[in-house]
């Protein structure tokens, strides 16, 4: 197992990852929970450090998982940990209802990040065949300065790169609860109540950028946006062109014909959206781990945020 991700485990086909072990499609939250390795507490403890001899208390506590006693943060006062239990059962009413079935879970950062995905039962097919699905993740982080997340999240099936529902920072399509209040699940499913108008507004967007066509000038615009070079006086005095584009906006550019999916809405923003999502999920990073908590909880996140908002803007100037 690679080195970020502690335990995991899926339904269905191996991810794009290729992590974990896999199982079967119809487990309740809990039996996935218990799968993925992930039956574990989260005990509160008095921290303390030994100075010349006295052991002294530090005012802070730490959060020590109950199966081996492995250290995970310290937390100060008002801490509310939500223990992985609490997480799963979060999905308990939707998979009961045959709204949604788990598909993956997981450990990363030896159990500081703890998630759960779960397919809901709604997708979209445009341009011929280009398929669209819906997930619910929930991220459960025992990690001081982490919040709990948890998050509607589209996946295109032909290459299964992670996008998202948002079109602007400011309004993620997400809830995120900080550890110093107690979490209430009732209150996120309410705020979340609006996600199937969300996805069928995605659909909307997906069809606008796949019928808006780039230039060649456009297109290396664009990936200098999303992916900007560093200062660089001999690149400013140079026209653009592939040549000075940055690393990383070369291997999109590169993608653009070659990702799976090319074919699909071929020439549109649509495509070279998708181009930025492929190499994020699925070039860039050391490994296949690191990759995948980048996408979801990382740089890459944010960055496929920018990239989508960008391409509608290009879209629209088309």
């Amino acid at each position: 197992m690679a080195h970020m991700v502690e335990t995991m485990a899926y339904a269905g086909e191996v991810p794009w990852h290729g992590l974990g072990v896999p199982v079967s499609n119809d487990l309740t939250p809990i039996q996935m929970m218990e799968k993925a390795g992930l039956d574990w507490k989260v005990h509160e403890v008095e921290s303390f450090i030994e100075f010349e001899g006295n052991r002294m208390p530090t005012g802070l506590k730490s959060l020590v998982r109950g199966t081996d006693g492995k250290i995970l943060t310290n937390v100060g006062e008002n801490w509310n940990p939500v223990q992985n239990e609490t997480a799963f059962e979060f999905f308990s009413e939707f998979v009961l209802s045959g709204d949604m079935e788990m598909h993956t879970a997981g450990s990363l950062h030896d159990g500081r990040m703890v998630w759960a995905l779960a397919k809901v039962k709604e997708s979209f097919d445009i341009f011929g065949g280009d398929q669209v699905d819906s997930y619910l993740l929930f991220s459960n982080p025992h990690q001081y300065g982490k919040s709990i997340d948890v998050r509607f999240t589209p996946i295109r099936v032909v290459c299964n790169n992670t996008l998202t529902l948002s079109l602007d920072r400011k309004s993620d399509q997400s809830v995120k609860v900080g550890h110093r209040v107690e979490f209430n699940p009732d209150s996120v499913k309410e705020a979340l109540g609006i996600a199937h108008e969300k996805f069928a507004t995605y659909k909307e967007m997906a069809k606008f950028l796949g019928s808006k066509r780039y230039s060649v000038d456009s297109l290396i615009e664009y990936y200098n946006t999303v992916f900007p070079r560093t200062s660089d006086k001999r690149v400013q005095d140079k026209v653009l062109s592939i040549d000075t584009l940055s690393r990383n906006a070369k291997l999109a550019h590169d993608s653009l014909q070659t990702q799976p999916g090319a074919t699909y809405a071929e020439g549109s923003w649509w495509q070279v959206f998708n181009s930025v999502t492929y190499i994020t999920d699925h070039v860039q990073g050391r490994n296949a781990d690191n990759r995948l908590y980048s996408s979801w909880f990382g740089g890459n996140q944010l960055r496929k945020k920018d990239a989508l908002k960008t391409a509608i803007e290009f879209a629209e100037a088309a």
